[in-house]
């Protein structure tokens, strides 16, 4: 079980299927924080340099087995955590996380991975302050992609649990199951859940609420001012 978040920092992350709308919504929440002075941080799913090539390698050649798969995000989110996540908590920095440990808890279990196997591998990372769930209709996140995306990639279809022969109604039975593990995870976590088929600028305005009801009377680590040109010119 992830244990509460005790640093100076406050963490703040977004949750949801592909299509779901929170990459849009953290994105205006993080300008929306820096334009009042805060120091901010912005930290996202699978970008780790120490395992890129090699995720990038095995996606090519499809040599990954659910297990393997699983360890190998972790591995990512680890060295994500451990020199970035983490120091910037403890100077007290606002972490926005686009996809949090909740993701392996999702995706991993949907691949057939243990629950609590995932659960453990994760268990050094605290949990967030703020849990944003976006939920929406499977139909409309699916018709989403598909309208942004020329093609589906073939883990990303899940095209690797032979779920079915045709991507597309292999990654609607595999973002299926996600939704699923997200549902389950909504109490177990204590997330807010957030109305994804709602306008986005209302969205945001829900999004800002619940931000500022955390961070009210919260300092952190302000953001450095510009320092003062010596001479003062004209």
């Amino acid at each position: 079980m992830l244990s509460p978040n005790t640093y100076e920092g406050k963490l703040i992350v977004v949750e949801g299927i592909d299509g779901s709308g929170k990459s849009t919504q953290i994105d205006l929440l993080h300008k929306w924080l820096q334009a009042q002075g805060r120091s901010v941080y912005f930290s996202e799913w699978n970008s780790s340099e120490l395992v890129k090539a090699t995720t990038k390698l095995a996606k090519k050649k499809r040599m990954f087995t659910p297990t393997t798969f699983s360890l190998l995000q972790a591995t990512d989110f680890g060295d994500r955590w451990e020199n970035r996540i983490l120091p910037m908590l403890k100077a007290g920095v606002i972490v926005l996380a686009d996809r949090y440990a909740f993701t392996a808890f999702a995706r991993d279990v949907a691949r057939g991975v243990d629950r609590q196997w995932v659960r453990n591998l994760y268990s050094f990372a605290p949990r967030p302050d703020i849990a944003l769930y976006f939920r929406v209709p499977l139909d409309i996140a699916v018709d989403r992609i598909l309208s942004a995306r020329a093609k589906l990639k073939f883990y990303e279809a899940g095209m690797d649990l032979g779920l079915s022969d045709n991507m597309v109604t292999s990654f609607r039975l595999f973002q299926q199951r996600i939704v699923g593990e997200y549902d389950r995870m909504v109490e177990e976590f204590n997330f807010t859940v957030i109305d994804g088929t709602l306008p986005i600028q209302r969205q945001q305005q829900q999004v800002r609420r619940i931000a500022s009801a955390v961070l009210d009377g919260w300092r952190g680590l302000p953001t450095p001012r510009p320092m003062a040109v010596a001479g003062g010119g004209r």
